[in-house]
C-alpha cells in the first residue's frame, strides 16, 4: 500500500540481498531507509527478550500480523504502534537520522 507521499512501502526498494539486509536502490526515500533499520531493530529485540511474534501481540494489542508486516518491510508502523512495541520489548526501534546514507557534496 503506497504511503501519502507516494512513496512505496520500505521492502520495494531493496536493490540486492535479502530484507531487512538488503542494499536500498540509490532513490529510496527516507522512509525506507527507517523501514529498513526499524525491520532491523524489531528483529535483534525479539531474538534478545526471546519474544514470538504473537506473545509481543498478546502484550501490546497489536495483531502479530502487523508486527509481520512492520518485520517484512510490507508496512510502515505509526508512532503509537512504534511506542507500544518499544515499550513492550524495552528497546528503542526508531533509529533516528543517523540510518540515512551519506551523500557526498555538492559541487
Amino acid at each position: 500500500m503506497p504511503r501519502s507521499s507516494n512513496d512505496g512501502v520500505p521492502c520495494e526498494y531493496v536493490a540486492e540481498g535479502a530484507w531487512p539486509y538488503a542494499v536500498l536502490t540509490e532513490d529510496a526515500p527516507a522512509g525506507a531507509h527507517y523501514g529498513q533499520a526499524i525491520a532491523r531493530n524489531l528483529e535483534r529485540a525479539l531474538t534478545a527478550t526471546g519474544q514470538s511474534l504473537r506473545s509481543l501481540a498478546e502484550v501490546t494489542g497489536i495483531t502479530h500480523s502487523t508486527i509481520s508486516r512492520v518485520r517484512s518491510g510490507k508496512v510502515m508502523p505509526d508512532i503509537g504502534t512504534l511506542a507500544r512495541l518499544e515499550v513492550a520489548l524495552g528497546f528503542p526501534l526508531w533509529p533516528g537520522p543517523d540510518v540515512m546514507p551519506v551523500k557526498p557534496p555538492a559541487a
